[in-house]
Order: C-alpha cells, then sequence, then structure tokens
C-alpha cells in the first residue's frame, strides 16, 4: 500500500514506544517513595535525678543510635533543639516534620515505675500534617514505632526488677504502668483541617491554573501570529497591551477559580488573601509561557506540556521521599512548586499574604518573564525575513 511508503507510518511503532517511555518517567517517583533524612527536632528536658542519672540522655541517644544504624541515609535526621518552644516555632517555619519531646521528669517517673506509686514517663510528638501529609505520616510511624521498642525494653526491664524486688507479685498500679511503661502523646500541629483534599488542596489547585495560563498564553500568540505589525514599535504596543490584559486575566483566574473551588467544598481559609495569591501565581505562570511563545512559537507549548505531565506527580511528594535526580534535576527547577509551597502556608500555617520566599520568585519570575516578553519585540518578524529575501533576489 502507498500508505506504508510514508516513513512515519513506518516508523509509528518507534514513536509510539519513545513516548510511553518518556511519560512513564512520570510514574518512577509514586512507585516506591521512601524517607530519607526527613528533619526531625528531639528535645531532651529531663532534669535527671539528684545521682546525676539521666534517663532521657539515654532514651535520645539510643533512639538516634537506632535510626542511623538502619541504612546509609537514615529516614530521620534528628536536630537537636534546646527547649519544646523553639521546636514548635521550627514547625510553624516548616523546619521539622515532627518533634520529639523528653519531658522534664522523665527520669524520676521511669525511677517510679518499681515503687507501690509508679508515674509513667512521657513523650511528646509533634506531627507538623501542613507541612506535608506523608511525611509527616512517616514520620509519625516512624517515631511510634521507636517508642514502642523502648515501651518493649523498658517492659522487660522492670518485669526484673519487680521480680527481684517482690518475688514476681505487682500491684494493680504497678500491672497498668507494665502496659506501657512511656506514655506517647500525639499532638498534630498545622493540621489540615477537612475538606483539604487530604492535605493536598495547594496541589489539587495546580492544574486548573497552569492550564488556564497555557491556553491564554496561546490564544494570544495565534491572534499575533494572525496580525501582522508595520513595525517593531507595534510589536511593542502589542507585548505590552499582552502584559496588562494578563493582569486582567490574573485577578478574573484568581478570584473566579477560589470563588468554584469554594463552591465544590473545598476548605478556604482565606478567601481574599487565597485569591491574590493565585492571580500572582496565574500572572507569573502567563508572563512566563508567554515570554517563552514569543522567542521559540508553538514549540514551546511541548515545554510546559511536559512541565505539566513530570511536576505534577512531584508536587505531592516531599523532597525527602524522592531520589536525588527528580530531587536535584527536576522538582528544583519546577516553577510551579513555588506556587504550591506558597499556598501550603496560606491554607495550613496561617500565614497571610506575604513577601515570602514563594512569592517573592513567583514576582520574579514574571518581572523577568515581562522584559523577555517586550525584548521580543527586536526580533525580526518571519514576514520581514520573507519581504527582505524577496528583495534580494530581485535585485
Amino acid at each position: 500500500m502507498s500508505l506504508f511508503k510514508n516513513k512515519l507510518i513506518v516508523a509509528l511503532p518507534i514513536i509510539v514506544l519513545a513516548i510511553v517511555f518518556v511519560f512513564s518517567l512520570t510514574v518512577i517517583p509514586s512507585i516506591n517513595p521512601a524517607a530519607k533524612n526527613l528533619p526531625v527536632a528531639i528535645v531532651n528536658e529531663d532534669i535527671g535525678l539528684s545521682s546525676g542519672e539521666n534517663m532521657g540522655s539515654e532514651i535520645a541517644k539510643n533512639i538516634k543510635m537506632a535510626t542511623a544504624s538502619i541504612s546509609e541515609q537514615p529516614p530521620i535526621k534528628w536536630i537537636e533543639v534546646r527547649s519544646e518552644e523553639a521546636a514548635k516555632t521550627g514547625l510553624d517555619n516548616q523546619d521539622y516534620y515532627a518533634a520529639l519531646i523528653i519531658s522534664k521528669d522523665f527520669s524520676a517517673s521511669q525511677a517510679s515505675l518499681a515503687s507501690p506509686e509508679p508515674v509513667s514517663p512521657e513523650i511528646r510528638i509533634y506531627i507538623n500534617q501542613g507541612m506535608n501529609v506523608t511525611a509527616a505520616n512517616m514520620s509519625q510511624q516512624i517515631l511510634t514505632q521507636m517508642v514502642n521498642g523502648l515501651n518493649e525494653k523498658m517492659r522487660t526491664q522492670l518485669i526484673a526488677a519487680l521480680d527481684d524486688k517482690q518475688g514476681g507479685t505487682v500491684t494493680t498500679k504497678q500491672a497498668a504502668a507494665l502496659a506501657s511503661p512511656i506514655v506517647s502523646k500525639v499532638i498534630p500541629v498545622n493540621t489540615i483541617g477537612t475538606n483539604s483534599a487530604n492535605g493536598n488542596a495547594p496541589v489539587s489547585l495546580f492544574q486548573p491554573l497552569w492550564m488556564g495560563s497555557l491556553i491564554g498564553s496561546l490564544i494570544f500568540l495565534l491572534a499575533k501570529n494572525k496580525t501582522k505589525f508595520a513595525n517593531r514599535k507595534e510589536k511593542l504596543q502589542a507585548n505590552g497591551l499582552q502584559v496588562v490584559w494578563g493582569a486582567i486575566l490574573a485577578l478574573v483566574a484568581g478570584f473566579g477559580f477560589s470563588l468554584f473551588a469554594d463552591s465544590w467544598g473545598l476548605n478556604i481559609p482565606d478567601f481574599m488573601n487565597i485569591a491574590l495569591f493565585l492571580a500572582i501565581a496565574y500572572f507569573a505562570f502567563f508572563l512566563m509561557i508567554s515570554a517563552v511563545f514569543s522567542w521559540i512559537g508553538m514549540g514551546g507549548m511541548a515545554i510546559f506540556v511536559l512541565f505539566l505531565f513530570f511536576g505534577a506527580p512531584l508536587l505531592s511528594f516531599a523532597p525527602e521521599l524522592l531520589s536525588p535526580f527528580y530531587r536535584d534535576w527536576v522538582m528544583s527547577w519546577l516553577p510551579m512548586r513555588f506556587m504550591v509551597d506558597g499556598l501550603r502556608e496560606l491554607f495550613y500555617f496561617g500565614e497571610g499574604l506575604k513577601m515570602n520566599h514563594p512569592t517573592s520568585v513567583l514576582m520574579w519570575i514574571g518581572i523577568v518573564s515581562i522584559l523577555v516578553l517586550l525584548a521580543s519585540a527586536l526580533k525580526p518578524s518571519r514576514n520581514t525575513n520573507e519581504e527582505q529575501r524577496k528583495l534580494e533576489a530581485t535585485s
């Protein structure tokens, strides 16, 4: 058949296989995410005993050693913090996924376990839900397992001590203490609340906004391609108009999208600030995409489609759950992660709209993109090049 004389048709199986392979790479990060060096604060407030013994220090030492022996890259990276209040501040600043606090009276309570009036020592575990739900849950699971291991070890020691001291007989209170020698209290902080897409509300808002900015930029590109500009001044004016119109589109998208999300049932804790931040993100993306389109045309579409397919699956993962390649060479280059980080602060950390790192980066993306977009007016147009070639051919 003449159809199969077409080289593209013959090469179609290889083309399809190549496309499937490229897009299959987006699945790799979600196959087996493993925690590596999750930053967790540890605070030992134990004042110890008058004899100088400090069980809190021993517990902290044993916990760190147990984690370090798991692998070359342990799941937890312990960060010693001086006080519980300092640890809470670090949680609010998104420095830690969790914090483990050893209480002030840990040694005294532990010493009382073999007495007629036992008091179980307490360990408090703060879980920073808003920072990243998956990583926070992993931290909670690891810390809970560690406390359970300590409980088993202390239970064995306590039974041996009671056996020597009381011949194996225990009081009702001692029996209750044996069930859980160490009391662990899990305290969620910066909670995700309800109707928040299981803590992924910032990620769920990315794709519609990205597609809106991509389509808006594409329509401007098609309209400008159909317009014949008499000179570079007209092109510059058109690009300036595109910037102004983009700002209007940003406000429409930011407030409209927030209204839609709220009506769908998504919990919008601060409508005005979230709407304005979404407008800033849309404007930055619109300008960035428009700037690329203004220089390379429709070929830029492939870049931003790949951004969408490769970026969307990564945004829900904490950096510590990704392989070094995806963390350092893919995640770190994604402009949309600043939108997600900024929304996370607005949704879960009670932060109002301010000039923080995500907002400032998005604004710098917009500023640089405006300059690149305006500079494209200096680029010779295709029509000008064709007319010049015709004049050279006739002369």
